[in-house]
């Protein structure tokens, strides 16, 4: 009996028929027009009954009076006799009662396909399968160095709260909200974090507050708003610290959490502020830097002229813009990239190139302005006031100088 294990090649030869024939009248033709034809080694019959030779596959189709198709024939046998076993089938020239001719197509080296299918899957294996053997020193520096600081996490209070290990010896603290939080921010050495752990905030966060300087950083979604909002009602919070716009702080960088921590805001501000129609933040311009008061900014209180300073803050940039009549776009660092006339923000808009992360404008902000700042995908847009808006983006933090 034949094992398809032991083909070595297979025969691809085609068929066509002038008149309509079954497959039964094809494999009788074979067998029949080729016995005895090469003699008693290489008969076909024989061949099939020593296994040397598989079942022979027909495939045809009829179309208009003719009959098309394939024949496949597997081989076990060397390449001379399997060519010579296949030129004997071209002899074919009838099939019943009709015309036929026979032509082999290509003959197919089936263990040339088989290794080529195990170099291909080789090649997959070697890619993606083997566990990555070459060593990366600061991998293993940082994963060592993870250990470290999950060991100097510690817990607080009744409710075993995560913290860094200076938040008991420090005058200030950092409430974010959870565990993988504390550890990012141990992970570029602040040390005096402490997680609430949701919105039922623990009774040793609210002992802390009343005792030290306490800052929020929370996440920059829904659920970091909703933590900030109930802090603010239970707890003395002192400062408010943004986090981008739908990250979290487990995955901010160093310099993204220096610039949140930098840019915060008194709590009053935000206890204070009412949402209006358009759920715009009313913050006023101070809140976010010092300002010396009203006075001209080339002066001091003593009167002596004084070298301007570069604005580095929100509140510094909102203090300038206030009354002037002027829009500024800020870079993620509050460097200004385009300054330009409060009344020509669109154009501003279709000049404007880098990293954008805000407008400041001395002017009312509707609707289709602000639907064309949204294309820029603006962290924050803080103006004098915010009128017809009814379609908010929630990307955008909506601030009103005050």
């Amino acid at each position: 009996m034949y094992s398809p294990e032991t083909t070595k090649y297979l025969i691809h030869l085609t068929l066509q028929i002038e008149g309509v024939v079954d497959k039964p009248d094809v494999v009788g033709a074979i067998f029949g027009q080729t016995e005895g034809l090469l003699g008693e080694d290489l008969d076909l019959r024989d061949l099939q009954r020593t296994g040397r030779v598989g079942r022979i596959d027909v495939q045809i189709t009829t179309k208009r009076g003719e009959t098309k198709g394939e024949i496949l024939i597997s081989s076990s046998l060397d390449r001379a006799e399997t060519a010579l076993l296949a030129s004997s089938l071209e002899t074919i020239d009838r099939v019943g009662p009709c015309t036929a001719r026979v032509k082999v197509d290509r003959i197919e080296d089936i263990r040339v396909t088989k290794r080529r299918k195990i170099v291909e899957r080789a090649k997959e294996l070697l890619l993606e399968d083997f566990d990555e053997g070459a060593i990366n020193s600061d991998d293993l520096l940082d994963e060592v160095r993870e250990v470290i600081r999950i060991e100097k996490l510690e817990y607080l209070g009744e409710e075993r709260v995560h913290a860094g290990p200076n938040v008991m010896a420090s005058d200030a603290i950092i409430i974010v909200e959870g565990r993988a939080d504390v550890i990012n921010l141990l992970r570029y050495g602040i040390k005096n974090a402490v997680a609430v752990e949701g919105t039922n905030v623990p009774r040793i966060i609210i002992d802390l507050c009343s005792q030290k300087t306490a800052t929020t950083l929370l996440d920059g979604d829904r659920g970091g708003e909703l933590i900030l909002r109930e802090l603010l009602q239970v707890a003395e919070i002192d400062f408010v610290a943004y986090s981008p716009r739908g990250k979290s702080v487990e995955e901010m960088s160093r310099k993204e959490i220096v610039k949140a921590l930098r840019n915060k805001v008194p709590a009053e501000v935000v206890t204070d502020q009412t949402p209006d129609e358009e759920g715009a933040e009313r913050i006023p311009a101070g809140a976010y830097g010092a300002t010396e008061d009203e006075q001209p900014p080339e002066q001091q209180r003593d009167g002596k002229e004084r070298i301007p300073t570069i604005p580095s803050t929100l509140g510094e940039h909102m203090a300038e813009v206030r009354d002037k009549k002027i829009a500024r776009f800020l870079s993620p660092d509050y460097t200004v990239l385009l300054e330009s006339n409060a009344t020509d923000v669109e154009g501003a808009l279709q000049n404007l190139n880098g990293d954008v992360e805000g407008l400041v404008v001395d002017r009312i902000i509707d609707q289709k302005l602000l639907d064309q700042i949204g294309g820029r995908d603006l962290e924050f847009v803080a103006a004098r006031d915010f009128k017809g808006i009814i379609k908010r983006p929630l990307s955008i933090r909506l601030i009103k100088i005050g």
